[in-house]
């Protein structure tokens, strides 16, 4: 079954930038506008590194509405509307699509988690129910939760599932899942640092924390893969690795927030428990962005 690719290449899970505890709205379309300029091919709104958990329900509207607006159709805007309250996702999911969001990122059920067979109620039953492109967010180190290749095979058999973020940093698992759905599923890296090996399986791009500081990377990442120079896509790739782990030193989206507030796009105001970055952990961050000009 052949179903419409959302993307292609690089799409940003955009951090959501905070000033005295509310969202500031002013460095957030910045932040937005300084991705579409740097050649980022997708908003990801309101994911993990968005802070969702610790969103209201009306600033989670707010965010997406706001994207949504801010983008205005440059590039397609992808909202985070999973939890592990199957009716709140469908409530939100469906929010997201009637404020003009181009497709879902649906992460599996945390906490409470699920059996196989409650994975494909809960996911079948948004899709249905928003009635819009969705993408299931696979990130068992966060969830405590894995979506096997039988439950992958069972949902991609619905035509508004139409692609997965693969974040379980297990590429034999994904090689399984390509070989398997590869045609009615289309497949994004969850992990900057595996880029180019999803890419070689057949992944359409990457869903990206790098991309907040380095659109243009990221995105080149993909561009020089899909037009075959791999060898370059590789070499970027690996180039930006020792800037791929700094991000990941500490719990995401902790490094990436502190890296955007040090290029002066916002505050490095989190939400607790989320909390700033350990001095030893943060000097290292600021170095190796020194190394590649950013600071």
């Amino acid at each position: 079954m052949s179903k419409k690719t959302l993307f292609k290449g690089s799409g940003v899970a955009i951090i959501t930038p905070f000033k005295d505890g509310k969202i500031d709205y002013d460095a957030f379309g910045k932040i937005i506008d300084f991705q579409i300029a740097g050649g980022t091919d997708a908003v990801i709104v309101c994911g993990t590194t968005g802070e969702c958990s610790t969103l209201t329900d009306t600033e989670h509207r707010e965010c997406i509405e706001f994207t949504v607006d801010r983008v205005a159709k440059r590039i397609p805007v992808i909202a985070g509307t999973g939890s592990n309250d199957t009716a709140y996702a469908i409530e939100l999911s469906k929010h997201a699509v009637s404020a003009g969001v181009d497709g879902l990122l649906l992460v599996t059920p945390y906490y409470n988690k699920a059996t196989p067979k409650g994975l494909i109620k809960h996911f079948n039953l948004i899709a249905d129910e928003a009635n819009a492109p969705c993408i299931l967010y696979n990130v068992p180190s966060r969830t405590g939760c894995n979506i096997q290749l039988s439950v992958y095979k069972e949902l991609a058999k619905n035509p508004n599932i139409v692609a997965a973020k693969e974040a379980s940093g297990n590429i034999s698992q994904v090689a399984k899942l390509i070989a398997e759905c590869g045609d009615s599923l289309d497949i994004y890296s969850g992990n900057d640092d595996e880029i180019v090996p999803m890419l070689s399986l057949g992944a359409k791009g990457v869903i990206s924390v790098l991309a907040n500081p380095m659109p243009r990377v990221a995105h080149d990442i993909c561009r020089l893969w899909f037009e075959g120079k791999v060898e370059e896509s590789a070499k970027l790739q690996l180039k930006y690795l020792s800037l791929c782990n700094a991000l990941f030193s500490e719990v995401n989206p902790i490094p990436v927030k502190t890296a955007m507030a040090a290029m002066g796009f916002c505050t490095e105001e989190m939400r607790l428990p989320l909390c700033e970055m350990e001095d030893e952990n943060k000097e290292k961050l600021l170095s190796v962005m020194k190394e590649f000009k950013l600071i």
